[in-house]
């Protein structure tokens, strides 16, 4: 009978590690918040824009989202290898010029054009196609998106219009 209880408390050890390592594993694969404070009352905290409401003059709380490598040469490179790997040229078009998707190269952005407004837009997405990159790239990933369309030349004949005013 000894035999048998010892049997079962070592398959129930085993069943509580393999549960425990399965929540680390499932835990570390999320993607981290792109701010690092909460606000109290545990969301994370809004981008703000100009063009935002508030209900009586009250917003929530805002984040200034900033880009840590502005112009770095190496993450601009490493951007246009990620834009071209996860197929945004396949909506924005070579060089983010724009085809089906809007172009991302002409200075002009529906969202705001600030980094981080264009970092909110690709972490968590658009209505109407733009899919959310966040939990796929990470923040690392996405500013590395970011600072290589920061960089992109704008050219001098436009062929889109402007969203602003709208």
């Amino acid at each position: 009978m000894q035999t048998l209880s010892n049997t079962y408390a070592v398959k129930l050890a085993t069943c509580a590690i393999s549960l425990g390592a399965l929540a680390l594993l499932v835990a570390c694969g999320r993607a981290p918040a792109p701010s690092g404070q909460m606000t109290d009352n545990g969301a994370l905290p809004a981008i703000r824009y100009a063009s935002h409401l508030a209900a009586d003059e009250q917003l929530p709380p805002g984040a200034d989202l900033r880009n840590a490598k502005p112009g770095d040469p190496a993450v601009i490179k490493a951007g246009e290898t990620l834009f071209s790997a996860m197929n945004c040229d396949g909506c924005h078009g070579a060089g983010g010029s724009g085809w089906v998707g809007p172009s991302l190269a002409d200075g002009r952005w529906r969202y705001g054009g600030s980094d981080g407004a264009v970092f909110a837009s690709i972490y968590y997405g658009r209505p109407k196609g733009m899919p959310a990159f966040g939990g796929k790239l990470g923040t690392d990933g996405v500013w590395t998106l970011v600072t290589y369309l920061k960089s992109l030349p704008i050219p001098p004949n436009i062929a889109t219009e402007s969203w602003e005013n709208r």
